[in-house]
């Protein structure tokens, strides 16, 4: 009998013919460490090879990343200097205007008109902050007028070189740009300066503006790009005008024919790379434009070391991970070596460690394990059966017999029964058997008999006691909701199926389905995580609204239902109904956030209503979508009518596809009629909304607010908006330049990444400018995902396309919009406008609205206007533009466009 038990951690003697077997085992592992050594090598030669790989390609790709930042930062300063010289042509049509007016025609009468006060006074009220001075001169480079009180004496001197400057420029330019000095500028100034002509091109004089170079420079310093650069501005001939940081010694020095500037002449004025810089001597990356309308280039560069400082941080820590890992690699190799030297010398215990396999794996089994043999006597016992009953080594040493082995565990509790009766039936049973039994701390024990051939037997146990709880609490997560341990959908069909049973003992039921009102947007503003804390403290309340004989589950999202059982009368449902909404309404302090929610109850009778469970269920989402379609915050009971709703809405739905599907949207009675929009400015027609109608075949003329819901349910919007698009698009090209084009986007349409994409397609299919689109959105649009929609604003609007908030007012939060969100337009909403000429109506109102909006730059239309006091009273309060049955309902496009071929002053009277 062998005494498996006791058998550990002895020490056992090896033959010489084990040891010799071993020997050879230890030759043979030899082989693979030479094999691991040269495999080694090659791994370490490759993270060399790819070390230089990487470290050359980020070399190359820093030093481009430098140059498009160099390239970028240049376009942007040349689109503010063309802005700027924009403006200062805003001075020249002026004076271009009042020679026109005065018919000057001749230098001499130029120097009379231009040398008056007056003309002084407009060139001071039009002269830009930063310019020191605004000057005209005459046709022989005589100063006549300046903006100052006191113009500086120097500047006689400068019209003369002004005047060369000018005739050296080609015939076609009508701008000089000449770097100055002295008293009024400071150190250096910039002077830019422009013909003025006759219609016949004689030269009646020039008009000159000089920025002192400081003013250049402090601009420079606002948006220069980091240590080692500079940005500067030079004359189309190589000569530095302005530099940051600012260089004495370079100012009104040229650039050298091998400098960038060279390069950018040959490439139509525009270049990056790399050079040598003129005025410094260091080895830069440089990128440079020229301004569109003044012989003048904006050049930004940035030394070659700075501009690969993060490539060499890049390739320190590259260097200093594959350092890692070569010592790493080269460590396992070590280890791997030394594991295979120690295998050699561990053979030598292999087979003593053979002889104590079995017994450690039946002493660390998770199973108890009992061997007897055919006269009861114990053959094997291992440690988790001693640990599992309590036993000491002693008391389960093999030889010892069955009966005094159960009779020690019934002192102990762990066996109840006859211990002879069960020696005899354990004897007398030749079939496998199993049972379970529970232990005096509670645990649970599973025990399995198995009969042997030759008399004897094994029994196995593992406590189950675990297992036993983890089924028990799967099976609670099957029938419970996790968050907020409410009966789930699937329990709660099971409680109605036994509800139905008892139907016919005349013991009716209700089913009220209650849904959140705008959970979704306490979600989205404060988190999932509040939202999960909102649902449990809802939960808590439910319960505390339920009698005994009542139950409620949570059926998933915000969704919950009751099944009440006392229905004596109907009105009893709806008192009930109201002390649910009365507990839901009370303020919640959730994670510090006070929230207040509502909800919409939907309520469903059986067997009044239905006999069958999921007609029932039905039955009662009806109903509560009814409550939410009546304005929320309140509760409804199932009415046959809704199925007809229902029924008339899904036969809508399905006209829809099929018309989208099959025959289009042009055939299936889709068209689009436009409403004028009229500037309060002028009386015109500024631009037309695109209102989409349908002209059902059978159904006649169907109002949007009826389909569009329910295009916008189903995801069938977007082709429906899309259609609206192009063809309002390919309208709005036979109208006038200045009207615009004004489009309702749908918040759907905003879910996709495509809506840009959509647009651009829709303006270059039929040729209509960007910047004559409008794209109406709602706050709805603004509430979803405000870090999406914001990026899709700017990227249209960058295209050219304008935006426009509608229904302004009539949301939770529009003024907060109009802090994030770039509008160019506001809609004012037509209850304001209908109140608006009360006594203590909404005028106070629309005039904070026209203020704010003016702040922002944003013009408003509102909408809405029907009568002519209105009228009176928005063109008082500034509004900018109307919309309105007033200046024109909806009409088809053949009559928009027979009203854009009407006279002008008969368009807003035919409107």
């Amino acid at each position: 009998m062998k005494k498996l038990i006791l058998a550990r951690g002895a020490d056992v003697a090896l033959s010489q013919d084990e040891a010799g077997d071993i020997d050879e085992m230890g030759a043979r592992s030899r082989a693979p460490i030479r094999r691991l050594a040269l495999w080694g090598a090659i791994l370490l030669a490759c993270i060399v090879v790819g070390v230089v790989v990487i470290t050359t390609g980020l070399r190359e790709r820093a030093l481009g990343s430098g140059k498009r930042e160099l390239e970028n930062t240049v376009l942007l300063l040349v689109r503010h200097f063309d802005q700027r010289a924009e403006d200062f042509e805003a001075i020249q049509r002026d004076l271009d205007a009042r020679i026109r007016a005065l018919r000057i025609e001749s230098a001499r009468a130029f120097k009379d008109a231009m040398s008056g006060e007056d003309v002084r006074l407009i060139l001071n009220a039009n002269s830009p902050s930063d310019v020191t001075s605004v000057n005209v001169f005459d046709a022989t480079g005589m100063l006549i007028n300046s903006s100052a009180a006191l113009p500086d004496a120097s500047l006689d001197t400068y019209g003369q070189s002004i005047l060369q400057s000018l005739e050296s420029e080609t015939a076609s330019s009508r701008a000089a740009v000449l770097l100055t000095s002295g008293s009024s500028v400071g150190d250096w100034g910039v002077a830019i300066s422009h013909r003025v002509t006759t219609p016949s091109g004689e030269l009646l004089g020039f008009v000159t503006k000089i920025v002192p170079s400081t003013v250049f420079e402090r601009f420079f310093a606002s948006v220069v790009l980091g240590e080692e650069s500079s940005i500067a501005l030079l004359h189309s001939d190589g000569t530095l005008l302005a530099r940051y940081p600012h260089m004495e010694a370079a100012i009104g020095k040229r650039a050298g024919r091998r400098s960038l500037f060279a390069i950018a002449n040959l490439t139509d004025g525009r270049a990056s790379a790399r050079i040598v810089s003129p005025f410094d001597g260091k080895d830069r990356l440089a990128a440079m434009r020229p301004l569109s309308q003044l012989p003048l280039a904006i050049i930004a560069t940035v030394t070659v070391p700075a501009a690969l400082s993060y490539w060499r941080d890049q390739t320190l820590l590259l260097i200093a991970v594959a350092s890692i890992m070569v010592v790493v690699v080269a460590m396992v190799l070590f280890l791997i070596g030394r594991q295979i030297s120690r295998q050699h010398q561990a053979a030598r215990r292999k087979l003593a460690i053979e002889r104590h396999r079995l017994d450690t794996a039946i002493n660390n089994m998770t199973h108890g394990l009992l061997l007897f043999d055919s006269s009861q006597r114990l053959v094997i016992c291992n440690q988790q059966y001693i640990n599992m009953f309590g036993l000491s080594l002693e008391e389960a040493k093999p030889g010892h017999s069955l009966r005094s082995l159960l009779m020690r565990r019934k002192e102990l509790g762990s066996f109840k029964g006859d211990v002879d009766a069960y020696c005899v039936a354990v004897r007398d049973t030749r079939e496998p058997g199993q049972s379970s039994i529970e232990t005096l701390d509670g645990r649970s024990v599973f025990l399995r008999y198995q009969p042997l051939s030759d008399g004897g037997w094994v029994v196995t146990t593992e406590d189950i006691t675990e297992r036993s709880r983890y089924e028990a609490h799967i099976t609670h997560l099957a029938h419970y909701d996790p968050l907020t341990d409410l009966p789930n959908r699937a329990l709660f069909r099971e409680k109605l199926e036994q509800k139905f049973k008892l139907i016919d003992c005349n013991e009716p039921f209700a089913v009220f389905y209650i849904d959140l009102d705008d959970f979704k947007r306490i979600n989205d503003s404060l988190g999932h995580p509040i939202g999960d804390e909102l649902l449990k403290e809802v939960a808590v309340r439910l319960r505390q609204c339920l009698t005994s004989a009542d139950s409620v589950a949570r059926l998933g999202g915000d969704e919950f239902a009751i099944v009440r059982s006392d229905v004596a009368h109907e009105s009893d449902l709806g008192n009930f109904a109201e002390m649910i909404l009365a507990a839901v309404r009370q303020p919640y302090d959730c994670a510090g956030h006070r929230i207040s929610v509502d909800a919409s109850i939907g309520i469903a009778l059986a067997p009044r209503d239905s006999a069958e469970l999921d007609e029932l269920l039905k039955n009662a989402d009806l109903a509560m979508y009814a409550a939410k379609a009546e304005g929320r915050r309140t509760w409804r009971f199932f009415r046959p009518e809704l199925n007809v709703r229902m029924k008339a809405r899904q036969e809508l739905e399905q006209d829809l596809r099929q018309i989208i599907e099959g025959s289009g949207l042009s055939a299936g009675g889709f068209e689009i009629h436009y409403q004028p929009l009229v500037s309060l400015h002028d009386d015109i027609i500024t631009g037309c909304e695109a209102l989409l109608r349908w002209r059902h075949p059978t159904l006649g003329m169907i109002s949007p607010a009826e389909f569009i819901p329910v295009a916008e349910d189903t995801g069938l919007i977007n082709v429906l908006g899309e259609w609206v698009l192009r063809t309002a698009c390919a309208e709005a090209v036979s109208w006038p330049d200045h009207v615009r084009l004004a489009v309702n986007v749908s918040p759907i349409q905003f879910g996709g990444q495509a809506l840009g994409l959509t647009v651009a397609a829709a303006l270059a299919a039929f040729g209509l400018a960007a910047c004559r689109l409008e794209l109406e959105v709602t706050e709805a649009v603004l509430i979803r995902d405000i870090g999406s929609t914001v990026a899709i604003i700017n990227e249209l609007r960058a295209f050219g396309v304008s935006f426009s908030l509608d229904d302004f007012g009539t949301g939770y939060s529009s003024l907060n919009y109009l802090q994030h969100f770039p509008f160019d337009r506001i809609k004012i909403d037509r209850m304001f406008v209908r109140e608006i000429t009360e006594v203590s109506g909404s005028s106070s109102i629309v005039q904070a609205v026209v203020n704010i909006a003016s702040a922002r730059n944003m013009a408003t239309v509102a909408e809405g206007v029907e009568t002519q006091q209105q009228l009176d009273v928005l063109r008082a309060v500034g509004c900018t533009e109307i919309q309105g049955f007033l200046c024109g309902a909806p009409m088809p496009a053949a009559d928009i466009r027979r009203l854009f071929s009407l006279p002008p002053a008969k368009k807003v009277a035919a409107s």
